[in-house]
């Protein structure tokens, strides 16, 4: 297939953005990235986006035994012609076809029952609780770098690749790192905090040394359909967008009234629910007192939300919870307890903050040297090295926050 019938096969939008690129290099990248002899079994993780599907491209293309696993984690009937979605309908019939056209075995599981359970339910649970949560990392951890990998092991292959932006190394002393993707606008390290080194032994991610237009122009180069296949955007399972009514026809109960409540104790206005709500937010508040207001805290037991101003929401401290460690240190307590200088990334669009850890009353702690504004409960925090800024050490999820004190 030449890359003009792929764009008339194509029936996503034109092609954006695509270098043209040098297939033998890209070939040998892939082959490095897995670092096993030519003819080992590979499982790909195929979601049917471009970059997981490029990854089984490139491994095939590199001599290795490749079974593609695609998984369907739900089957929203919007999900099926909606551009932007994930793992549902479409995506699946797009894996299917490339696993196809490349000529390897492919098989659909499905996991929507293990996908409700870990990441659907624990996504409206958390806004509940007046948290933020993060379910592609719950994703991650859960369904695809636990269940997954136990099928990939139960198919014999020697090590499982996904299409993820981060880079893996493995250090003199035999351990695997990860690393951040050559391209920081596509890095996705901050996501994969919580893999666990047994994990990261068995996994291989051949796109860390790509930038996403020479991806695409893989995926062009060979034919592939999905060239142009827009990128997953928002949240998988909500194909509408619209999270909120997603966790009203869970969670009915965040459906209940309650207090806007300025931090120095006014009333100020009255909410329908506190779902509506998330730390750092202030558009939609409907109180007018002269001033920006920000919500600064949300209170599930009063269903009050807290307001002040931007001031407030800078952050001094944060106690982290279900935390994972790759770093040198024998564990993260013991780098606590040697107060461990470390960058701190509280949301993926922002760039690290000079922290320490250290341990206290409530568990690890991360101290920022400066104040650190909008970090929200239920949100990851990714850590890094400052000496070694691109390696990442680990993280956990932000459990409780202390404010610095305006004077």
């Amino acid at each position: 297939m030449t890359l003009e019938t792929a764009i008339l096969a194509e029936p996503f939008c034109a092609i954006p953005d695509i270098a043209a690129p040098d297939m033998d290099a890209a070939i040998a990248s892939a082959r490095a990235a897995v670092g096993l002899p030519v003819g080992s079994r590979v499982v790909a993780a195929m979601s049917g986006g471009v970059d997981s599907t490029v990854v089984a491209a490139l491994l095939h293309k590199a001599g290795y035994d490749v079974v593609g696993v695609t998984l369907q984690l739900y089957d929203h009937g919007a999900a099926l012609k909606k551009k932007g979605a994930c793992c549902a309908g479409q995506d699946i019939h797009d894996a299917r076809l490339a696993a196809e056209m490349l000529g390897i075995p492919h098989y659909v599981l499905d996991y929507e029952s293990r996908f409700r359970d870990a990441v659907i339910d624990q996504f409206a649970d958390s806004y509940l609780k007046g948290q933020t949560p993060v379910p592609c990392i719950r994703c991650n951890q859960t369904v695809k770098f636990r269940d997954l990998l136990d099928v990939a092991r139960d198919l014999g292959a020697a090590a499982m690749a996904t299409g993820h932006y981060v880079g893996r190394a493995v250090a003199a002393d035999g351990r695997a790192q990860m690393r951040k993707a050559i391209d920081p606008s596509r890095d996705q390290s901050y996501f994969l905090f919580a893999t666990t080194r047994d994990q990261l032994d068995y996994l291989r991610f051949p796109l860390a040394g790509l930038e996403k237009p020479a991806v695409r122009g893989v995926a062009a180069e060979l034919g592939l359909r999905i060239a142009a296949k827009p990128d997953s955007q928002d949240i998988c399972f909500v194909p509408s967008g619209d999270y909120r009514t997603l966790i009203d026809r869970l969670r009915p109960q965040g459906r209940e009234a309650g207090e806007i409540v300025h931090m120095d104790g006014r009333v100020l206005g009255h909410h329908a629910g506190i779902t509506d709500y998330t730390i750092g937010q202030r558009r939609g508040l409907n109180v007018a007192v002269g001033e920006p207001l920000f919500v600064t805290r949300l209170d599930p037991d009063t269903r009050r939300v807290i307001v002040g101003p931007r001031e407030a929401l800078l952050t001094a401290s944060l106690t982290l919870d279900e935390t994972n460690w790759l770093g040198d240190e024998a564990s993260i307590e013991a780098a606590a307890a040697a107060n461990t200088p470390v960058l701190a990334r509280v949301r993926s669009t922002r760039p690290p903050s000079p922290a320490r850890l250290t341990l206290a009353d409530s568990g690890i702690s991360v101290v920022f040297e400066t104040g650190e504004e909008g970090v929200a409960p239920g949100q990851a925090c990714a850590l890094y090295y400052p000496s070694d800024p691109d390696r990442l050490l680990g993280g956990g999820f932000i459990a409780s926050t202390t404010a610095v004190v305006v004077v």
